[in-house]
């Protein structure tokens, strides 16, 4: 019987779905509820020590739909939604209760912070005294907070992510992932910043920085705040494919340069079948947010049963057994050209009727089939 529960970085998880930070994991209430539902993990929204300055307009989301109406398919999400807008001190004793109410799951704090140490060290330690089991590092916001140089702003400049890496590192006592932006050209070198200065793994990908569109009868951009907007992070469905590159590329990276490390792939997810091809890239986890978002906390148990069916289907027995099975098969565009030869060589060969392989041979032909491979015949 295939078995869907995962170990990553010592964390034991009943399965590999965990809910991504952001509105899904917003107070214990919602917590409660994901736990409840099945989900193998929850990363908290991100919070901050002082949660004064975050101050979030509404609205605040702006949907990309395809098909005809009334059933179209929502395939993007945009949102300008900032960190958590709750008091610190609320999240501490929510940590604490959660923890106490489900002893046994994993609950994951996501932090940011200001390019400060004992900033960095204050919410680390006092999160982890919480109870909290492990950190996710953000990174990744791509708007709103990087305007005080935090989450992408720090994300994108490699030498500051490795130090504050190393202030985290050297205070916590749990796990400790970083969450990658999108927003950059080269993803694995944030990535192996932050596995260099010890953080067990890396998550990734977070929004990417995108304008939804504009209103043609308004002529205003979407989502419209006062007549204005600004920029915002763009999730769901039409990322996925850049969510797998960057995985992929992170993976490969993690294999050859910090075998053990693990990844949790994030990129628009709403089906087994998607969470299978993140695993099959080198995904430990797989985190979902916008796919709750749309389709609610049950959205975990089809994907169980999808990601469990598509195992059985191929006779895998644990997670274990087919992560990363796909990497193999990326190369370099110089290499496919080589081996289409190759395989065109063969292919004119054979319908020549020449031997290419040992087993081919005939006896009743073997005569025919020895002429068929002299160069001058």
């Amino acid at each position: 019987m295939a078995s869907l529960s995962v170990e990553v970085d010592g964390l034991k998880l009943p399965n590999p779905f965990v809910i991504g930070s952001g509105p899904p994991g917003t107070n214990a209430n919602v917590i409660g509820k994901a736990f409840d539902e099945g989900w193998g993990a929850v990363i908290a929204k991100t919070i901050s020590l002082d949660a004064s300055k975050v101050v979030n307009v509404a609205p605040r989301y702006a949907r990309f739909r395809v098909g005809p109406k009334p059933h179209e398919t929502i395939i993007g999400w945009e949102n300008i939604e900032l960190i958590s807008d709750r008091a610190f001190e609320v999240w501490i004793d929510e940590f604490k209760r959660v923890k106490d109410t489900y002893p046994g799951r994993v609950l994951i704090a996501s932090i940011m912070e200001e390019y400060r140490k004992d900033a960095w060290i204050e919410i680390v330690e006092r999160c982890q005294d919480a109870g909290v089991d492990a950190f996710e590092l953000n990174f990744s916001c791509p708007h709103g907070l990087p305007e005080r140089k935090m989450g992408a702003a720090m994300g994108q400049d490699c030498d500051i992510l490795e130090e504050v890496c190393g202030w985290v590192n050297a205070a916590a006592k749990v796990p400790v992932w970083a969450k990658m932006t999108p927003n950059i050209t080269h993803i694995e070198d944030p990535a192996r910043a932050a596995l260099r200065a010890g953080c067990d793994g890396i998550a990734a990908i977070n929004t990417i920085l995108s304008v939804m569109g504009v209103d043609l009868k308004t002529l205003r951009p979407e989502p419209t705040v006062e007549g204005y907007t600004t920029p915002g992070g763009y999730s769901c469905k039409a990322v996925r494919p850049i969510a797998l590159r960057m995985c992929m590329e992170i993976a490969r990276m993690i294999r050859g340069e910090f075998p053990g490390r693990s990844l949790s792939g994030i990129g628009g997810v709403e089906t087994g079948e998607d969470a299978a091809q993140f695993i099959l890239l080198g995904a430990h986890t797989v985190q979902v947010c916008t796919g709750v978002m749309i389709h609610g906390y049950g959205l975990v148990k089809p994907m169980c049963e999808q990601l469990l069916a598509f195992m059985e289907q191929h006779k895998f027995e644990s997670i274990d057994q087919f992560r990363g099975h796909s990497l193999r098969y990326f190369t370099t565009h110089a290499d496919l050209v080589k081996r289409q030869a190759e395989a065109r060589a063969m292919e004119k060969a054979a319908a020549k009727g020449a031997v290419t392989k040992d087993g081919q041979w005939q006896g009743e032909r073997f005569v025919e089939q020895s002429r068929g491979l002299v160069s001058n015949e």
